[in-house]
């Protein structure tokens, strides 16, 4: 895709009065010269990944270092339990984030959605809508071009390293992605998407990286759970007509000065933040003297 920059996509959806996914879509074919056809079924094609993802989680497994697995399944019973809180699609959210972060750390399949410390947040929001018979395919697909407009534009703009930019730049570009996604799936318009997008990326800027053990686990799988919710939430309100203060462009251009400002050691170096804990130290100390 050729955008640089959301309004950019706005403003070409406007101008040619397409929705927001067609738009992105049409960007990405010129850019890609894919035909149509192919774009789509590569697009189903990391859909049915994710679906599989989910479908395929064991809670009994557990990462090579033990600190993720099972927690899914926690959820899941709890909610059976009538011990959550919420509802139905916030505790399915909260259950789906956690799977396909804690597939991800069992070193399982899944799409990087925009990266692999980030993979649950995007179809953690989608995969309840579809089980539910809320969203078909077809809708969830074009919601998955929308996801991918804004993740081009957030690469462009700033980053979407953790390294680069701290997990702003993981989780809250996916967060923002995920927000757009579902705004656009729920019939919202291009400039609701923009501020969906916006408000979460804002949500969580300066959310530093600080991997426990350097390992994409603690707190990396949790926090795909905060991004998800947070995408819902960020939905709901431009549903509702809330804006947002600040354009989606300066929003992304704040996350990239913010993530350079922040010392290396809240950027992936499991050098700073909860890792550089007493427990945070004692559990990498541990897991080094394992081999």
């Amino acid at each position: 895709m050729s955008f640089l920059s959301c309004e950019e996509m706005l403003t070409a959806a406007r101008s040619q009065n397409i929705s927001l996914s067609e738009a992105i879509l049409r960007s990405d074919l010129a850019e890609s010269r894919l035909t149509e056809a192919h774009s789509r079924e590569m697009m189903r094609h990391l859909w049915q990944v994710m679906q599989a993802t989910s479908r395929d989680y064991d809670p009994a497994q557990r990462s090579r270092s033990g600190l993720s697995g099972g927690d899914a399944a926690k959820v899941e019973q709890a909610h059976q339990e009538g011990k959550s809180l919420g509802g139905d699609y916030l505790a399915a959210v909260t259950a789906e984030a956690l799977k396909t972060a804690e597939c991800n750390a069992c070193m399982k399949r899944i799409v990087a959605a925009p990266t692999a410390g980030s993979c649950g947040v995007l179809p953690a929001v989608l995969l309840p809508l579809a089980r539910s018979g809320e969203a078909d395919e077809e809708s969830i697909c074009d919601a998955l071009y929308v996801a991918a407009g804004f993740g081009q534009v957030i690469a462009a703009r700033a980053t979407l390293a953790g390294a680069e930019g701290g997990c702003q730049a993981e989780v809250g570009a996916a967060s923002a992605m995920a927000a757009a996604a579902l705004c656009h799936l729920k019939g919202g318009a291009p400039e609701q998407c923009a501020a969906a997008a916006a408000m979460a990326l804002g949500n969580l800027l300066g959310l530093v990286c600080d991997p426990v053990a350097g390992l994409v686990e603690v707190p990396c799988v949790k926090r795909n759970v905060v991004g998800a919710v947070n995408a819902v939430s960020c939905a709901n309100m431009a549903l509702a007509g809330v804006d947002y203060a600040i354009p989606c462009d300066e929003v992304i251009d704040a996350m990239g000065r913010v993530g350079s400002l922040l010392s290396p050691d809240l950027r992936e170096t499991g050098q700073g933040g909860l890792a550089a804990t007493p427990t945070g130290v004692r559990i990498a100390q541990a897991l080094a003297e394992q081999g």
